[in-house]
């Protein structure tokens, strides 16, 4: 169905003054300006390395000899070219000739070998959006000075001052303020000869707030209670019920998730599901709707898996921390990449992109291939942060029963050392004396060879080397003599442990792990229950072709190189090996692999027990012949012992007695903590600390290019470049608290800047995920200062810097400018009014279910499938689609999957989740209008509003047409209509009435009405 066009001429006067306020002109000069430091950040971090890396040995000011008089190290010797003529045309990607040279469709270069159809592609990209190229001095000027000098850059840019509380503005108008942050507004103001715009009309403000603070529109009746109150404090009631409304949460989640690029899929070929993805969406939800301050946020973040005492749902009481880690896993994942260290490489910059813009709101990653050209950030810096993430591993958390079985499982340890001494003192025996065999496999091999091929020997580890998901295995590895309860039915007995080694325990068997159903998902692992069931060992280096594991038991071990975990072709399938009781001997080929660093993951299959003895780097016959010998003069011992401890408590009388009393009592306790076990558990990915390592350098980023070891650090221009020195694990805890450290100028700017941006449509740094110097400077920056000030003072509380922004006179003016102000002002730098924002995609929709009567507001869950339409194709498409109205669930619950996104999002400029987008592009397009028009889901649920309004006020007459056609207005503008627009569009209902021989009541007719009102500027703008 197509809305009937004859009706648009009902728009009034004032809903035409509005679409010339938000012309075209002026959205595209937002959008344009928006984009420009993202195209200077695609340059640095996909431009540029590849021209050092295949192009500057031959053409640079650098090269020893110059060829083809091409220079190609800055943009104006690519405009002007070389000997062939220009290089390249902005925005004519098949009229460049550099484009031609790489395509080899004229001159093949680079002459060594073409580049890959990616990297032509990121060349194509550069040329499309104009070839943009940072300002800089050309390398003719740098030759002879210091081309990075971070301390100097650090003096000479505002984001790397410290943060100082700035003195209040004095203003001449001393009745404009209503909160301190209004002086530095008018300040500026008066300075500039302008004066503020008016205050927004109740009706106005009282929309405005709604979509702003819970991003649905408020009701006829909510609209009338506010207006109608007349109470000094009746804004502040209202600002407080919205920020205490659940679905407060909701609004400002959505704002988060487009931070860490949100995602239920993993996007590239197959679109692999980011299983459940949705437990971080809610953790947020809860966590913004909780207002838990915004560093205990970061560090949640950041180490949630790591903080001692995580903070615990109120109800639930499941950890809530160690949800916030999910972030880092976000991103896209490659199913089977032939270079497997390049994509870990990818994998970590993204991490580090993401992380630091989000928190930090600089560019760290482009420092990967190169010191910042512009910022005080240097590849040292970037490469100290890899450390974190080589020192960290994914998991599928069991979440909701951690804490639960963690204290479980240290009162089974309790447990078993209070009998295992009672026996022993009562036995006197010596089995757990320096008599008993131990086995140092270091030792026994020794004198085989010169080196040490033991990789993990868990006779001898560590408690820090100690790592698993879960408890299966005990809080140490189980040593040889150890005394054992044994059940027989109701029988206990008594054996003694035959090995040193890390050994499941029966006592955890009947765990369920609740996972959402997949999508879209053909990675093996998947298939093996880990979570919450696996063992890893430290991480090691493959220099040998094999690695050979000591088992017992049945199950899975995998080999987890490089952090990969997406094995779903027929690449990397010998990282994964099935464990059969049959062998004591498991041998992996990993000769793919060597000099890659790995770490393996050890998993008893279902009710069944392994254990895991020694790893072991080859398979020298000898070296395994002498464990092998070594093991069986130690179990022999141990079996003898066996037999003396048997004779001793058959034999009838009190010493039988009373080991029969300790066991059966052993046995009882220990049933009664089995049942205390928390078997079921959802999923959730988080990082889990493994071995502490630092990363290398990559010189020029390419991974098969390592340099030196770097430290693991803090940028240096925030907290110096000593290294860290963790004390255990990846040293995530630390680096948490370094980017919440007061003396950290970045934080705490960003997040009001944020928080502003939301509010007012345009940051005090507009460039809110860039403070750098690509990024803009601020408009305000006493402002910004003081914000940042009060927000530590006021606890880190975001829903009170909301509430300080929103009851100011800054934010409530009128979003109407006054012409002089505009002339003199024409960007609206100093906010002489508030600016009309046009409403994302997902709050368009939120309000059409809304007004309509169909909205379900259940929080939380398993996202609803996306709806596909025939024109959502490729490979990796899900086999089955969504219902059209998403169960009439809000949009953030709705499937966000990276190769399927919803058109109507897409047309509304929801961001494909690639990285980090604190600030959406706003465009004004026609396919906008053509979605509004035309979407199916739009069309239905204008009819459903419709029939709603019919079936309450039955509209036959003057008198119930107007009061149908006042709830419309108020339902969809939160006014009332003027006397116009409820004579043109009763003018309109007769007339249609008439000539589609339909009575006036008729739902057909009033969804056209619906419908066009939902076409007009004002529904989708907040004015």
């Amino acid at each position: 169905m197509i809305v009937s066009l004859h009706f648009f001429k009902f728009a009034t006067i004032s809903t035409l003054t509005f679409l010339v306020m938000v012309s075209a002109k002026n959205l595209t000069q937002a959008a344009e300006e928006t984009n420009t430091a993202q195209d200077y950040e695609f340059f640095e971090k996909q431009v540029r390395p590849l021209l050092a890396e295949h192009c500057y040995s031959c053409h640079s000011a650098k090269s020893d000899k110059l060829k083809a008089g091409l220079y190609v190290d800055r943009r104006s010797s690519l405009l002007k070219g070389g000997d062939s003529g220009p290089a390249i045309i902005p925005h004519d990607v098949d009229g460049s000739l550099f484009i031609e040279a790489i395509r080899y469709e004229s001159y093949e270069m680079p002459p060594k070998g073409k580049l890959s159809e990616a990297q032509i592609a990121i060349f194509e990209k550069w040329i499309r959006l104009g070839a943009p190229w940072p300002t800089e001095e050309s390398p003719e000027e740098e030759t002879g000075r210091e081309v990075f000098e971070l301390q100097k850059r650090k003096a000479e840019h505002w984001v790397w001052q410290p943060i100082k509380q700035p003195e209040i503005p004095h203003v001449h108008d001393s009745n404009w303020p209503k909160d301190e942050l209004d002086n530095f507004i008018l300040h500026r103001l008066e300075e500039a000869g302008l004066s503020p715009a008016a205050e927004a009309d109740r009706n106005g403000l009282v929309r405005r707030l709604y979509f702003d603070l819970i991003g649905l529109p408020p009701t006829p009746d909510q609209v009338q209670h506010f207006v109608t109150d007349q109470s000094p404090t009746a804004v502040e009631h209202l600002v407080d019920e919205l920020l205490a409304s659940p679905h407060f949460g909701e609004r400002w989640g959505r704002h988060w998730l487009d931070l860490v690029r949100y995602a239920e899929s993993r996007g590239h070929e197959f679109d692999e599901d980011a299983r459940n993805a949705y437990q971080y969406r809610d953790y947020v939800i809860r966590a913004l709707n909780a207002d838990i301050p915004y560093d205990q946020f970061i560090k949640e973040h950041i180490a949630g898996d790591l903080i001692e005492s995580p903070r615990l749902h109120p109800t639930e009481g499941f950890n809530e921390s160690i949800l916030g880690t999910g972030f880092w896993f976000l991103g896209e994942w490659v199913h089977s990449p032939v270079d497997i260290s390049k994509d870990e490489s990818d994998r970590f910059d993204n991490m580090i992109d993401v992380m630091s813009k989000t928190f930090l709101g600089v560019t760290v990653s482009c420092a990967r291939c190169h010191d910042h050209k512009f910022d005080a950030i240097s590849t040292a810096d970037y490469y100290a942060l890899t450390g974190f993430l080589q020192s960290s591993c994914y998991r599928q958390v069991r979440f909701e029963s951690l804490e639960h079985n963690r204290e479980v499982a240290f009162q089974l340890e309790e447990l078993k050392t209070k009998y295992q001494q009672q026996l022993a003192t009562l036995l006197d025996d010596p089995l757990l004396n320096e008599k008993t065999v131990q086995v140092s496999l270091k030792a026994a091999v020794k004198d085989l060879t010169s080196g040490n091929p033991i990789l993990v020997d868990y006779s001898q580890i560590a408690k820090e080397d100690y790592l698993q998901d879960g408890y299966l295995f005990g809080l140490r590895p189980r040593k040889a003599g150890e005394y054992l309860l044994t059940e027989n039915s109701d029988q206990p007995g008594l054996t003694l442990a035959l090995h040193d080694a890390a050994a499941s325990d029966p006592f955890w068997n009947g765990l369920e792990s609740v996972s959402e159903s997949p999508t879209q998902m053909r990675d093996r692992l998947t298939k093996i229950p880990r979570s919450g069931r696996t063992l890893c060992t430290p991480t090691f280096s493959v220099e040998d072709g094999i690695v050979s594991v000591r088992v017992s038991g049945s199950g899975h071990v995998v080999a987890c190189v490089d952090s990969h975990r997406l094995v779903a072709g027929p690449l990397h399938n010998e990282t994964i090996q099935a464990i059969s009781p049959k062998k004591n001997w498991v041998q992996m080929n990993l000769k793919r692999y060597i000099g890659h660093r790995i770490h393996l993951e050890f998993t008893p299959a279902e009710n069944a027990q392994l254990e895991v003895i020694c790893v072991l780097q080859g398979n020298d016959p000898a070296i395994i012949k002498r464990i092998n010998d070594e093991e069986v003069l130690q179990v022999a011992e141990i079996q003898n012992r066996i037999e003396v401890l048997n004779k001793r408590i058959e034999e009838p009388g009190a010493l039988s007695d009373q080991v029969a009393e300790i066991l059966q009592k052993w046995l009882i306790e220990k049933r009664e903590l089995k049942e205390s076990v928390q078997q079921k558990s959802h999923l959730a990915m988080a990082m889990m600390d493994g071995t502490g390592e630092d990363g290398p350098l990559l010189i020029r980023g390419s991974s098969s290019n390592p340099g030196p070891l770097i430290p693991r650090r803090f940028l240096t221009a925030v907290s110096g470049d000593e290294p860290m020195h963790p004390q255990q694990g990846s040293g995530r805890l630390e680096l948490a608290e370094q980017i919440n450290a007061s003396t950290n100028p970045l934080t705490s700017r960003v997040i009001v800047n944020r928080i502003w941006h939301h509010l007012l449509g345009r940051g005090i740094v507009p460039t809110t995920d860039d403070f750098g110097v690509l990024g803009q400077r601020p408009t305000h920056p006493e402002l910004l200062d003081y914000l940042a000030v009060q927000f530590r003072n006021d606890g880190q509380s975001i829903k009170q810097m909301i509430r300080k922004i929103v009851l100011s006179r800054t934010y409530q003016m009128s979003s109407f400018a006054q012409a002089e102000a505009l002339e003199k002002d024409p960007k609206n730098l100093l906010w002489h009014y508030r600016p009309p924002k046009r409403l994302e995609g997902e709050v368009i929709r939120d309000s059409l279910l809304a007004i309509s009567g169909r909205l379900d507001e259940t929080m939380y869950g398993q996202s609803i499938p996306i709806h596909l339409t025939s024109f959502m194709d490729g490979r990796g498409r899900p086999g089955k689609s969504g219902p059209l109205d998403g169960d009439n669930r809000r949009s953030i619950y709705i499937s966000v999957r990276r190769n399927f996104i919803s058109p109507f999002m897409l047309a509304f400029d929801t961001p494909v989740p690639f990285s980090t987008m604190g600030s959406r592009t706003v465009s004004n397009v026609p396919a906008q209008a053509l979605i509004l028009m035309n979407d199916p889901l739009v069309v239905e649920l204008t009819k459903s509003w419709a029939e709603r309004v019919c079936s309450i006020y039955s509209p036959h007459d003057e008198q119930s047409i107007q009061q149908s056609l006042t709830s419309f207005y108020e339902s969809a503008f939160a006014r009332s209509p003027s006397i116009q627009e409820l004579e043109i569009a009763t003018q309109y209902l007769y007339q249609q009435s008439a000539e589609r021989n339909l009575p006036v009541d008729h739902p057909e007719l009033w969804a056209d009405v619906a419908h066009a009102l939902v076409n007009t500027k004002e529904f989708i703008f907040i004015r």
